[in-house]
């Protein structure tokens, strides 16, 4: 949710915070704030409600605030409605502790009411003002040293959070915590920076520190100590970022979400990449064949051996992942004939489940610190559960717990809506179904090649429709009004509407569902009326004429109807009104093509109705409270 930037170092701080700050702002945010230091004159503290420009404005761009130490932050409301008095950072009552927070403390009424016992008083409705002034009551009581205070407020606070704060009598210094909430420190030529995620430091440094759950961290010019919870002093490994920072800026686009839909077919195809290899063998008659394709997730630790003890697959997601599960649930079941239950992390965790030691947890999260899934994949572990995550951040806190890990290679994604982080998990999806057919004996040889080798045509045929943009432009634009709009489908294509309406619904604030087609009668058709858009998935052969029938009661309503097949579906002309084609693919590889469309119809109509399409009002990019 909200962003975290820290520096010291030998330059100005505030115009690196406030850039820092920037590469964060699509994680949403209601209001900013940074507080720097000047050797040991108490911090000067800067806040604004609103846009970080409006930030940027009142501090010159950082010119006019003077100190090399410092930390700043954009505010998602949690406790306390969006206010400069709410803004991060906060402070103790004399100054000695400043400092900023991401998360949610559960106890913080608890901990709020201790601390006015003890003669504190509050100016905001938050829970970092607790979390900062309890900081300040152990370190002044217990008269100890700033990881020790850490450590004790650590010990007695609830819920999530990622802290960083500077303390009076150590300048030059900040001090992290952190539990559940993403947080990275890098460092490079006597300068230390701390973020919520790589792409605030990535201008300045590759070299990263992930800083671990229930750890704490001392930064100082160029130098980054860790410690546990009991205050020792613990080593980690300095890792390198592979991507660049040109891969977090716009390219040319006007925004960050159409140029990670155009990333598509290279995300699609580096992440198949990544798990198939070719090897020589000989035939019956001896003659060499080469190159013959496999899929290779023993790379990943998920060997045969594992596949066929496998008795059923959980997949756990939220959001958009969660649409990835239901696609998936129609592909491995039908190529593997194993077993999916997807479920909703947010409830996964809260029932009482049905395990068995045989079962595979599947974790998919595009940031790998969606905080309900994390909570779902530590629920498996407890119960001895094998686990693989889905993930693209590498590093991320479910990579690093699950016991096997996925990586998407769909680099760095900016725009809060997903794009290239949806397709690419579907594609590792895939590849997991695929390898499981074949080791449950499923798919035979020859089956198996295709379907590699059909994977392998997948980003041409996304580029192909790309390619077609500019007609759903158009079309985009003629629904720029929409009231609301209605998407159907059946078994896989539905799971492909789900995905479609989200995309409508989360950036041009449009009303959209998804239905089964065949429960629009159930009630909702109720709802059409003359001129509603109702849009039609068809790719799956033995389920057209059935969706196509559902398709044309709603026009029978007045609805205007459109519809997305696949190319040679050309009757669908007759009876509807606007058509979307795509190449064709093996049926099970559809949403993959399909839900193209629907990205870019969502994209248009939101650029239609002149809003901010990579920071949609009320969302963040990774939810990492609950």
């Amino acid at each position: 949710m909200c962003g975290i930037v820290g520096f010291v170092g030998h330059h100005q701080a505030a115009p690196i915070l406030l850039d820092g700050l920037s590469k964060l702002e699509y994680r949403g945010y209601d209001s900013a704030g940074l507080a720097v230091r000047d050797g040991e004159a108490d911090p000067v503290l800067v806040k604004a409600k609103g846009r970080l420009q409006i930030l940027s404005d009142k501090t010159d761009g950082g010119k006019t605030v003077v100190g090399s130490c410092g930390v700043g932050h954009t505010r998602w409301a949690t406790h306390g409605e969006p206010s400069e008095n709410n803004a991060h950072p906060h402070c103790s009552d004399d100054h000695n502790v400043v400092g900023v927070h991401n998360g949610i403390i559960e106890n913080y009424q608890e901990l709020k009411e201790k601390l006015v016992r003890n003669g504190y008083s509050f100016y905001s409705d938050t829970d970092t003002e607790v979390a900062i002034k309890m900081v300040d009551y152990y370190y002044k009581k217990y008269k100890m040293g700033p990881i020790d205070a850490l450590a004790k407020t650590m010990v007695r606070v609830r819920g999530s959070y990622a802290l960083a704060v500077m303390f009076k009598e150590y300048p030059g210094e900040i001090y992290a915590a952190r539990k559940d909430s993403p947080m990275i420190i890098g460092v490079t030529n006597g300068e230390s920076y701390l973020a919520s995620d790589v792409p605030a430091v990535l201008k300045y440094t590759r070299d990263v520190y992930y800083i671990g759950n229930l750890e704490m961290a001392r930064l100082t010019e160029g130098k980054a100590e860790f410690y546990d919870l009991n205050g020792d002093q613990i080593e980690k490994p300095l890792v390198e970022i592979k991507w660049d920072a040109e891969a977090a800026e716009k390219g040319g686009y006007e925004h960050f979400m159409m140029k990670e839909i155009h990333e598509q077919p290279k995300a699609v195809l580096d992440t198949i990449n990544s798990m198939i290899r070719y090897k020589d063998e000989v035939g019956e008659d001896g003659t060499k064949i080469s190159g013959k394709a496999f899929i290779d997730l023993a790379s990943i630790g998920i060997t045969d051996e594992i596949i066929r003890g496998i008795h059923q697959i959980h997949i756990v997601a939220c959001g958009s992942a969660y649409h990835v599960g239901m696609a998936a649930q129609y592909v491995i079941e039908d190529l593997a004939r194993i077993p999916v239950r997807v479920e909703l992390g947010s409830e996964f965790r809260y029932r009482s489940l049905l395990l068995d030691p045989n079962d595979l947890v599947v974790v998919i999260s595009q940031s790998g610190e969606t905080a309900d899934s994390l909570a779902a994949l530590r629920e498996a572990k407890d119960k001895g559960v094998r686990t693989l995550a889905i993930v693209n951040v590498v590093g991320s806190s479910i990579a690093r717990e699950a016991d096997h890990v996925f990586y998407t290679l769909a680099g760095p994604e900016i725009a809060v809506a997903t794009t290239k982080g949806y397709l690419t998990q579907l594609v590792a999806c895939y590849i997991l179904g695929i390898q499981c057919g074949i080791v449950k004996g499923q798919i035979p040889d020859d089956k198996a090649a295709e379907l590699i080798q059909e994977l392998n045509t997948l980003p041409g045929k996304i580029s192909k429709i790309l390619d077609d943009k500019e007609r759903i432009q158009w079309f985009a634009a003629k629904f720029a009004s929409a009231r609301d709009i209605f998407f159907i489908g059946r078994g896989l294509d539905y799971a492909i509407c789900m995905e479609g309406s989200l995309k409508m619904k989360e950036i041009s604030y449009v009303h959209s569902e998804a239905y089964a087609a065949g429960e629009l009668k159930h009630g909702t058709i109720s709802l059409i009326e003359e001129g509603t858009l109702v849009i039609g998935v068809l790719t799956q052969k033995a389920l057209f004429e059935k969706t196509m029938s559902n398709l044309v009661e709603t026009g029978s309503r007045g609805a205007y109807l459109a519809n997305v097949t696949t190319y040679g579906n050309y009757s669908v002309e007759d009876s509807t009104d606007f058509t979307i084609y795509v190449p064709k693919t093996d049926e099970h590889f559809a949403a993959t093509l399909a839900v193209i469309p629907l990205q870019l119809l969502g994209y248009y109509v939101a650029c239609a109705r002149g809003l901010d399409v990579d920071k949609p009002r009320n969302l963040a990019k990774s939810v990492t409270v609950e």
